[in-house]
């Protein structure tokens, strides 16, 4: 499969497709918005296909949308996406653009022996809704500097409502928990898609992402998937490359708040 084709592949299965618990899927010609349902997260659109002719009036209306809604949302760009100065067109009308990040894919029949083998680190799956928050979360908002409260009670309904979409798991040294992350998965997908990946800093270099890396991708085998994706950072993307992962994009999260009166 060349570059471009699993481009397109990725487009039309984790873009334009893909349902999420706790969303409503909205398909138009040119654009796809998934509208949030629960009382803590925010819309998105996961997919445009503009044109320099229609571009603004579309990005007006999903401004005028979700504002009537009262909804945050947030617009994910790929660098493939058209018109060539839709992140321009985006600061324009008032959206943050955030830094970005390199979507990456690693074809499962490729995978190196160090994710085939046995995890020999404390790692547990979380399936408790109530122990994200001290579990896994906490990792991830201590390592980003984010407040977890509020993503932590969007996964926990997230777990609750769809267990089989999301497989949560911790690492553990001296039973503290020291690294966590997460996986994805979607209804007939080829892709399962992972998240979080955070180690505490003073436990960087002792194996723990790549021992939560092979656990995952071990799941994602045994669910008949073909591939694994990721929005990696920038401390990701070196051990992502040295795994056999592939960049086949670079995506940036443009936010818009609602203006609250």
């Amino acid at each position: 499969m060349t570059l471009e084709q699993l481009r397109a592949l990725f487009d039309d299965d984790q873009r334009i497709r893909c349902e999420y618990p706790m969303a409503r899927r909205e398909a138009f010609p040119h654009l796809v918005r998934q509208v949030d349902l629960s009382d803590d997260g925010e819309g998105f659109i996961m997919y445009s296909r503009l044109t320099a002719e229609n571009a603004d009036a579309v990005i007006r209306e999903q401004i005028d949308y979700f504002n009537a809604l009262g909804q945050n949302f947030e617009w994910k760009l790929y660098s493939h996406d058209t018109p060539a100065d839709l992140k321009d067109r985006l600061t324009a009308h008032g959206f943050e653009i955030e830094e970005d990040e390199a979507i990456m894919v690693l074809d499962l029949q490729n995978l190196p022996e160090i994710l085939r083998q046995p995890v020999s680190h404390d790692i547990r799956r979380i399936t408790d809704p109530n122990l994200l928050a001290t579990e896994v979360t906490v990792i991830h908002t201590q390592v980003w500097d984010e407040d977890g409260d509020a993503y932590a009670r969007f996964l926990a309904d997230e777990l609750r409502q769809a267990p089989e979409s999301i497989s949560f798991y911790t690492a553990y040294a001296d039973g503290i928990p020291v690294s966590s992350a997460w996986i994805r998965f979607m209804d007939n997908s080829h892709f399962g898609s992972l998240w979080g990946g955070s180690t505490l800093s003073e436990y960087r270099g002792r194996g723990f992402y790549t021992a939560l890396l092979a656990i995952r991708a071990q799941e994602a085998i045994q669910r008949g998937l073909e591939f694994l994706t990721v929005d990696a950072s920038y401390m990701s993307r070196p051990i992502l490359e040295k795994l056999g992962f592939i960049q086949i994009a670079t995506s940036w999260p443009c936010k818009w708040q609602v203006k609250r009166i």
